[in-house]
């Protein structure tokens, strides 16, 4: 086991599942309508329990990120340097991830961005790049 590992359970198996099928996952809550991530098992803005799986669209804005040149947990160690990012998604909640495939120099706050998935050991995780421009 690694730093890299999710602790999957019952609650977070569908999250992963989805990842795995290549799909980003969020949570809605019906009482207020507002989307979260990290997944809960309620809602983060109004506390209602009253929350249901919905996806993603895969697109996000960067809000901020930063290189890391060290790190000595693994597997991290072996992919420095790597762009640990925060990025907004579409719905609206903010999500921490890595960004991969785009130059340091180009990286810009407020790029359009999109998701895809890295295989990290048994799971696959959401990671992001910049946004092609693609149609749905």
């Amino acid at each position: 086991m690694t730093a890299a590992d999710p602790d999957i359970d019952a609650f977070t198996r569908p999250y992963w599942e989805a990842a795995g099928a290549g799909r980003l996952l969020l949570r809605r809550c019906t009482a207020c309508g507002r989307a979260h991530h990290y997944p809960r098992e309620f809602c983060p803005h109004c506390w209602s329990e009253d929350v249901t799986w919905e996806p993603a669209s895969g697109r996000a804005t960067l809000y901020t990120w930063s290189v890391v040149h060290r790190n000595d947990l693994p597997p991290f160690g072996e992919r420095v340097p790597y762009v640990a990012a925060v990025v907004d998604l579409a719905e609206g909640p903010r999500m921490m991830t890595e960004i991969v495939d785009v130059a340091e120099a180009d990286l810009r706050i407020g790029m359009d961005l999109e998701v895809t998935f890295r295989t990290e050991g048994e799971v696959r995780v959401p990671v992001f790049g910049k946004h092609e421009g693609r149609a749905d």
